[in-house]
């Protein structure tokens, strides 16, 4: 790619402040829209999967049950995080990260295409295509973000909660509008409407490129005295031939297990190739173990061979990490219990003035946001407009159309008479409070209060412990066993405002303490190894969602939900008891 913007002396990035939007550089909110559209395709395309393949053949659907369903939904998203790995490695050591976003962007492209045509191999070849465009895409766009702001870490913290603003405003249209045609006029358009608007990501991306000078270009190979200058006067620790090999190992138990576990399940067991045991340990319990014990003695060893304060900042990452397995794990009940309790518990049918004020509250919540985010459009057009017009007038006219699908589903919507509302309305919650919350936390962390990073989570996981013991106590009423009910949507309302609040105290400021505690050679394989944290969160989602109509039947739906939010407390009080421990790792980094 070409590069026409100079770099400016010494490295430094404080030109990139020079001509800042709302505060920040232009070349943010470059990769805010870009990501906005990545978002929207992934989150448009999600909140279809599982309901397209559980509804009936005559709508369309698979007909799977809800098992089937979320094993394969689980591998997919597990998948699609953990091939982050592969988009770190790559983007670092051999192509930069901004030809990895383009890749990125141009397979998720084509998996979207793939599954807008329904049927049985373009599904399965549209989810492989979408798992390796986000490994190559997720991983970089943050690095991006990491070396604009290396010389003001001071404002990491906030750049990122704009960033994540920029996610959720992309994941709230998705959802909002693919849902919509997905359920009320054809599985294939909801599909490839997320196509279409990966694809103005990735034209508004290439096309805006240089605004980033010299970051993310394809990385040159230093000479020997620039490779022993590492942080903290550590030499180079690369991956020798034997670790390489357990690496491999590791891949590969992994990849079996994650691909043919949920296989079994949805061919009724006549694909189990886990049909042995060990010492009492099942096949497919035993495989994941192994690989499992791997990693960690592998991290244990690596960990050792850097200095002190790398080390103690590393173990501050992992410790973070496996926080961040149990927040994704409860928190993304979303797409699968929540959205289960949606359709099948709540009384979803309003008539008469409920009816007209969910209306009245719906076009609010679409106009309102959209009109935001055009707000922030305008602002980058009056920076960018001269230098990169093409750029400008794709994203201009990407706003276009989402204006006039929203205008069109609203009509739609309020010349029924008795509304219905979809399942699926409910995950927009979630990407509306945290369009709404975000700025206000992006204040916070940037003020004298700004809380200590264990703090931080500890808040977190108690809002998610909230969340679930609203909706726990909403289901009270549900006998075990019970296969519909009525309950207040109120309850719903309330867990995802509390859980927006929790996951803006960990999601983005988690990607910030690793920019900062990570060493800059290093960032986008430890943002990998973050995102396999976040599979592992992924995967026992769906684990908690493959078995929650068995608790269910036995306890009822409401023990269910207590058990998830008494977790989460107790998640809460470890965050707090390792504050000393692990601020004294941090090494001054806030």
């Amino acid at each position: 790619m070409s590069n026409n913007t100079p770099k400016s002396p010494h490295g430094g990035t404080d030109h990139f402040f020079e001509n800042p939007v709302i505060g920040h550089p232009a070349g943010l909110f470059v990769l805010f829209f870009t990501e906005m559209w990545e978002r929207f395709s992934f989150y448009g395309m999600r909140a279809l999967l599982v309901m397209f393949l559980t509804s009936t053949l005559a709508n369309g659907g698979w007909e799977w049950t809800r098992e089937q369903a979320m094993a394969l939904f689980g591998s997919y998203v597990g998948l699609v995080y953990l091939s982050t790995m592969m988009g770190g490695y790559f983007a670092d050591k051999k192509i930069g990260y901004r030809w990895a976003v383009v890749v990125g962007a141009s397979l998720m492209t084509l998996g979207h295409g793939c599954m807008a045509l329904e049927t049985s191999v373009s599904i399965y070849m549209g989810l492989v295509f979408l798992v390796f465009g986000n490994g190559f895409f997720k991983p970089n766009m943050v690095s991006i973000i990491s070396e604009i702001y290396k010389n003001h870490p001071e404002k990491k913290d906030g750049a990122y909660t704009i960033f994540y603003m920029g996610v959720n405003s992309g994941a709230f249209f998705g959802i909002l509008l693919c849902g919509y045609l997905g359920e009320k006029v054809g599985w294939g358009w909801g599909f490839g409407l997320a196509g279409i608007f990966m694809f103005f990501g990735l034209l508004q991306f290439w096309l805006a490129q240089n605004i980033f000078g010299n970051i993310g270009l394809k990385p040159v190979k230093k000479d020997a005295a620039a490779t022993e200058l590492a942080l903290d006067g550590d030499k180079p620790n690369p991956f020798t031939g034997g670790q390489l090999v357990l690496i491999a190992v590791m891949i590969f138990l992994g990849l079996i297990w994650i691909i043919f576990e949920p296989a079994k399940k949805i061919s009724n067991g006549s694909v189990d190739i886990f049909n042995w045991d060990v010492g009492g340990l099942m096949g497919n319990n035993f495989t994941i173990l192994v690989a499992l014990a791997l990693f960690i003695g592998l991290l244990v060893y690596r960990l050792l061979k850097y200095s002190v304060v790398t080390r103690d900042r590393l173990i501050a990452v992992t410790f973070f990490a496996i926080l961040v397995i149990f927040f994704w794990a409860i928190f993304e009940q979303s797409p699968g219990t929540l959205t289960i309790f949606a359709r099948d518990y709540t009384n979803r049918i309003l008539e008469g003035s409920a009816g007209t004020t969910f209306k009245i509250v719906n076009a609010l919540m679409t106009v309102v946001p959209l009109g935001i985010i055009t707000w922030v459009l305008f602002k980058l057009f009056q920076q960018t407009f001269k230098k990169f017009a093409v750029a400008n007038i794709i994203l201009g006219t990407s706003f276009v159309i989402i204006w006039g699908i929203a205008f069109w589903m609203l009509k739609s919507q309020m010349a029924e008479a008795t509304l219905e509302v979809p399942a699926s309305w409910f995950s927009t919650l979630n990407s509306l409070f945290i369009i709404s919350l975000a700025p206000l936390f992006s204040k916070w962390w940037e003020s004298k209060y700004n809380p200590p990073a264990n703090v931080k989570y500890a808040i977190g996981m108690t809002l998610l412990a909230l969340g679930m013991a609203c909706v726990a106590f909403g289901a009270s009423s549900i006998e075990p066993g019970a296969k519909t009910a009525s309950v207040s949507m109120v309850w719903l309302i309330l867990v995802y405002l509390f859980h927006t609040m929790g996951e803006l105290c960990i999601s983005p400021v988690g990607l910030s303490y690793v920019s900062k505690l990570v060493p800059a050679r290093m960032i986008a394989v430890m943002f990998g190894i973050w995102y396999l944290a976040v599979a592992i969160g992924m995967k026992g989602a769906a684990k908690f969602g493959e078995n929650v109509d068995k608790i269910a039947d036995e306890k009822g739906i409401s023990y269910f939900f207590w058990i998830l939010a008494g977790v989460s407390l107790a998640v809460a009080v470890v965050a707090i008891v390792f504050t000393p421990i692990i601020r004294k790792k941090m090494h001054g980094v806030r």
